[in-house]
Order: C-alpha cells, then structure tokens, then sequence
C-alpha cells in the first residue's frame, strides 16, 4: 500500500515572469494561499459532495488514493495531476478548480515545451528524486504520444471530480483529441546483432571486485529476465522469486512456471524455460541465495546492490523502476560508444541503441516469439488481450515480402 502522504507548510504564490523562480514543490508539500486553494473555484460545485476534501490538492489527494494499492499507475496519475496543479498555481495564477477548456488548451502546449526551462525542468535531464532540491516536475518536453497520454489521465481525474460532487463539469470534455496513429508493426526492437553486441558489453563488464561481480550479475539478470520472459519493468520490480513454481506435465516433465501479476493486476503464467532458470540460479547464488527459489520466497526478482546474506531474515525492498531503467539505459550507452568508436559505418546503430528502453527488450521478445511460435502463445505469454496486438510482433513474412520484391521487381535502366 502506499504510505499516506505527509503534509507540510510551504505557500505558493501565483507569480509574474519577472518573479523570482520558485523552488518546485511536490504535491505533498504543497499547501496555497486559501485565494488559491480552490475553496472559491469558479468550477465548484454548489450540490452534495461525496468526498470531504474542500481544497483542490486534497479533491486531487482523494482521487490518487484510488491507485494507492497500484504504485505505478499511482505514480504516473500523480506525476500527471501535479503538473497541472503547479502549472495552474504559478503560470495562471488561478486555482485548478477556476480552470475552462482554454486554460487546458493552453496548458496541451505547455506540455510540449515547458517554460521557462529552469522553473520546470530538471538540469541535465536527470531523474532526481522527488525530494532532492534539484527535482522539478519535467525531465524534457513531451512527445506528442505522452501529451496524449496526460491528457487522458487529467481528463479521468476531472469525469471523477465531477462524479463525486466537487466540480460541476470537466473543462477536458470539450477537447479536440487527435488519434494517434497506428502502427502496422513494431519496430522498436533489437535486430540479432544489436542484442549480440548487448550482450558482449554485459560480459566484458568488469568483475575484478565483488561489487563488481554483483553489479555484472545483477543486469545480466535483468536483461536475461526482460529477454527471455518479455516482461514489463513494472512486473520484475513489483514480483518475487516465490512467485516460480514447478510442476510436472502429462509426461512426468518437471516444467518451471513463472506466475507473474502485471498490468491490471492481471495474473498470467510466463515459461521458465531451461535458460531461465540457469540465470535465476546464477544471480541467486551471486547473491549467497540458494540457486534454486522456495514457494512463496518474498525475495524481489532483483535485489538493490547493497543487499547480502547478512541481512537474511530482513526482507530487502525491491529494486525501484527508476533503478532498474538506469542499470538499462547504461548498457545501451556504453554499447553504443563501442560501437561508434568502430567508424561511421556504427553510428547509425548506436543512435538507434541510445534510444532503446527497457521496454525494447519486451518488443525484442515479442517479435522473436512471434516469428517461430504460435502466435496464441505469444500472446499469454506476454499478457496481451488480443491477437491483433501480438500480431504486431510479426516480422519473418515481411521480410519474406521484401525479399521477393527485391528479387521480382527489378529496375533495369
């Protein structure tokens, strides 16, 4: 469950671009000059109200504590309602519950290019965390993807403040949504090279300390899990290691499962194949752990560095999304340097590896899956709802495709 938020006192004061910039204030730490707490918002509604928060933090408060036993969805509607509450406060001076559909229109472009940089955005586009000095509510610009994406969050948050009685009406209903288009395929994904020369920075990490030794073992961990299983960064940091179990097929085989709760809170079964569990036994014993998981073993999939088997007995928190992204995107880095170091010929490559994710290795195994297993598999496996999307990862009847194209249908000048 998330822990209840701690309230302090720090007033924030609509300013004027000739105002000194304002330290950026978390939502927890936020209280407003009552002209600005919403209390009078033109948008209040005048009728019963089934939530008792009087103030536009506390309504947002309310609304957040319906996600409070789903940390990531918490985080992003968080992330979400809180931009828009310090933009409303400091950018127009108004409480969020005064704000019409132009303010909102205003604020989609905002979005786009927060302004000014150094009120809004983080230095160096660094991730700090939320209660460093140097926090801010923006790592860059948004995509057009993820404006799309915070707009249907706040628009969530103002149909709900209007249900339970706290607003008359939602100033995002009225909003003009593009769709976005949809893909034929994915593509972000890595080819066979890239993943080999991946997997070669990982085996040419220094192991000359321990920590060193668990600092390789730790992301060849991650990555073998994010490859072999397609999992979502949420599901390695959110599972345990109590969560595989084995069993035995209509043959008498001994098979691995992995009982994962992902996006939802849906459950699925993900194979733990024969390699998989040679790298499970692998990172555990790494970390002094028995190679093989205990049912029900509240142990984190991945552990932070600094834990070992003195502190057994004491239940190590998981590692947190941020890190693992991190551990990821450093691998990424560090490969695409080897490779441009080889020439121009690489250069292509290594952008195309500087702007893989975590969730590129998902993609990876999707398509891979999908190229040479049945494509119903691929889906449960990877927690798709429906084959259309699994359908996505195909890739082997393209090239197909192309390779015939190439071959038929020559320009002979």
């Amino acid at each position: 469950m998330q822990k209840p938020l701690k309230i302090e006192s720090q007033t924030l004061t609509p300013l004027k671009r000739s105002s000194p910039i304002p330290q950026p204030v978390t939502i927890e730490n936020l209280t407003v000059i009552d002209a600005l707490s919403g209390r009078q918002g033109y948008n209040r509604s005048s009728g019963y109200r089934q939530i008792a928060a009087d103030t536009d933090r506390d309504a947002i408060l309310a609304w957040l504590n319906r996600y409070s036993d789903n940390p990531h969805t918490f985080a992003s509607n968080r992330k979400e309602s809180e931009r828009l509450l310090l933009w409303s406060l400091v950018e127009t001076g108004k409480a969020l519950s005064s704000l019409t559909h132009d303010h909102l229109l205003l604020y989609q472009r905002f979005l786009a290019n927060p302004q000014p940089t150094e009120r809004w955005v983080m230095a160096k586009g660094r991730k700090w965390p939320r209660h460093h000095p140097l926090w801010r509510p923006f790592v860059g610009p948004l995509s057009l993807t993820s404006v799309r994406q915070a707009l249907v969050i706040l628009n969530s948050m103002f149909s709900w403040l209007v249900q339970v009685g706290y607003l008359m009406g939602n100033p995002l209903s009225f909003l003009r949504q593009r769709r976005t288009p949809q893909t034929t395929r994915i593509i972000r994904f890595l080819d066979e090279e890239a993943w080999t020369q991946v997997k070669l920075t990982i085996q040419s990490m220094p192991v000359a300390t321990i920590r060193e030794q668990a600092t390789q073992a730790r992301t060849r961990w991650v990555f073998s899990l994010l490859f072999l299983c397609g999992l979502r960064i949420s599901e390695v940091v959110s599972n345990t290691m109590g969560k595989f179990f084995c069993r035995t097929d209509k043959d008498g085989q001994w098979r691995w499962w992995l009982d994962v709760t992902g996006k939802g809170n849906k459950s699925r079964l993900v194979p733990a194949t024969t390699d998989l569990m040679r790298e499970v036994a692998h990172y555990r014993e790494s970390v002094g752990l028995p190679s093989l998981p205990l049912e029900h073993e509240a142990t984190p999939l991945l552990l932070p560095l600094a834990w070992h088997t003195s502190q057994q007995g004491i239940l190590p928190s998981p590692l947190t999304r941020s890190a693992a992204h991190t551990i990821i995107k450093a691998i990424f880095e560090q490969t695409a340097r080897r490779l441009e170091a080889q020439g121009e010929n690489y250069w292509a490559r290594a952008q195309r590896l500087r702007a893989a994710s975590a969730h590129w290795l998902r993609h990876t195994a999707g398509s891979r899956l999908a190229d040479s297993v049945d494509l119903r598999h691929v889906r449960d496996t990877l927690g798709h709802a429906s084959l259309n999307t699994t359908s996505l990862y195909l890739h082997t009847e393209e090239d197909k495709r192309h390779r015939a194209i190439e071959t038929g249908h020559r320009l002979s000048w």
